[in-house]
């Protein structure tokens, strides 16, 4: 199956579960304080729908559904979806409800911690429903990971890095005086975040003051990178339709040189490779620059070789050398925990909560230049999805979307069920409710801000699948 198609069946998959929960949220607090719901909607449906419980052909297979006073459906826009509750001003913008005399089964007209309860409880079920996820993930698959101690070779770290205080081969111990256990990318936030980082050099531990400005976002996109796990550049294989493989290169092969720059790591060689592209795009991308660019000399010694050998080769037209390189597995054995079912339930917890502070810590970055480029809808969205289907990293995914939908959705921005809450919270302190004409206009910038970071997000994805 095409690897797009499997990412973007993951992605309408996992939407529609959180969707329909997070729905179902605001649904079952309306149920337990008698309160009407008129519509339940998965997607949007301005104009028409796919799907609905009071169509004509339903009805007629199904003649008891057309008294429920709920109307399930399935819209045709997929950007979410929404329970109609009556009384209130919202996604539907029915403003002729309420100036109708107020019902007793009525959103409006419940004590204000019913109707706070009935706001949060789509974002409530979001946050238990992620927490369950990451505990079951745990429970079935266990958790594995490389111990950062164990990590014997090191790091290799960039300029700015060295500038600071680390050195090529340094191991992390700890930040702040928390011990850095496990390999991940949270191990770039923890050392961003930190003011002091305790490395082992040798047989010393050294402390590395960091800066106060120092930003993730820039630690990620620097190249080189801030640093990365050293890994030797030893060929894992070598394919036989290969350049390298005809001129004699085979498994195990340690890279040393490449057009004259010394190479001791993978990523000196994506370094070089990333020089060489750069040069490519400056050039104007003309055939000649091409082939040109395409040109190599490799120096290598060969697995359990004592000299070198140097080859000159023309790389493929996508710029590849046609080989695997080893990884940080060939090098470290990962830890596998197993969790017993009581075990799970607070390391899922826990586990959950940590994954929601990283996202939280992490929309600073949002109000910056490069933050807000980084801003993505569907596409950015699915392309977090593996490309083949994997129900392991299908509910990690999940399960962080679940976490990032319940945060997003309690900001206090009218529109959201944040904004609700924000209003039904001064509505307790002052004694007295917002004008409906207040809540409509509310709601409208709320829903014009939230079409202009979906706009922005759209014109990010166009951007990036032009470029």
């Amino acid at each position: 199956m095409d690897a797009t198609l499997v990412k973007a069946l993951q992605l309408v998959l996992s939407l529609s579960i959180l969707v329909v929960l997070h729905e179902a949220g605001h649904f079952l607090f309306s149920k337990l304080f008698k309160v009407k719901v008129e519509k339940f909607f998965l997607f949007f449906d301005p104009y028409f729908h796919l799907f609905s419980t009071k169509d004509k052909w339903f009805t007629r297979l199904f003649p008891k559904c057309k008294d429920h006073e709920t109307e399930y459906g399935i819209g045709w826009l997929p950007f979410g979806g929404y329970v109609k509750i009556a009384g209130m001003i919202d996604e539907s913008m029915d403003v002729e409800q309420m100036k109708q005399p107020v019902q007793k089964w009525e959103f409006r007209a419940k004590p204000a911690w019913q109707r706070l309860l009935i706001m949060i409880g789509g974002v409530l079920v979001n946050f238990i429903l992620a927490l369950f996820i990451y505990t079951m993930i745990l429970f079935s698959w266990g958790e594995q990971y490389i111990p950062v101690k164990n990590m014997s070779m090191g790091f290799q770290f960039n300029e700015q890095a060295e500038q600071i205080g680390f050195r090529d081969g340094d191991i992390l111990l700890s930040a702040d005086g928390e011990d850095i256990v496990k390999w991940s990318g949270d191990v770039y936030r923890t050392v961003s975040e930190a003011s002091v980082v305790k490395v082992l050099r040798g047989q010393e531990e050294v402390e590395i003051f960091m800066p106060e400005d120092m930003s993730m976002l820039e630690m990620l996109k620097a190249t080189p990178a801030f640093m990365v796990p050293y890994v030797p550049a030893v060929v894992d294989s070598v394919l036989e339709s290969s350049p390298v493989y005809q001129q004699g290169m085979r498994n195990g092969a340690r890279i040393v040189a490449v057009d004259g720059n010394a190479i001791a790591t993978w990523q000196d060689f994506d370094i070089v490779m990333a020089q060489r592209l750069e040069q490519l795009a400056a050039a104007g991308c003309t055939h000649e620059d091409s082939v040109k660019m395409r040109q190599m000399d490799l120096v290598y010694q060969a697995k359990d070789a004592t000299t070198n050998d140097t080859i000159h080769f023309e790389l493929t037209e996508d710029y590849k050398m046609g080989v695997v390189k080893q990884s940080m597995l060939d090098y470290y054995e990962p830890i596998q925990v197993e969790y017993g079912f009581f075990e799970s339930i607070p390391a899922g917890i826990s586990h959950g909560i940590d994954v929601l502070a990283g996202y939280v810590s992490d929309l600073q970055y949002l109000f910056t230049s490069d933050g807000a480029k980084s801003v993505g809808s569907f596409i950015t969205i699915g392309s977090i999805f593996p490309a083949t289907w994997d129900w392991l990293s299908f509910w990690e995914t999940t399960a962080f979307l679940s976490l990032m939908l319940a945060f997003m959705n309690i900001l206090p921005i009218p529109a959201l069920d944040g904004g609700h809450v924000m209003f039904l919270i001064a509505e307790m302190i002052l004694r007295r409710p917002p004008s409906d004409k207040f809540m409509e206009r509310a709601q409208m910038v709320g829903m014009a801000l939230i079409m202009g970071l979906m706009v922005l997000a759209c014109y990010n994805d166009i951007v990036r699948f032009l470029l």
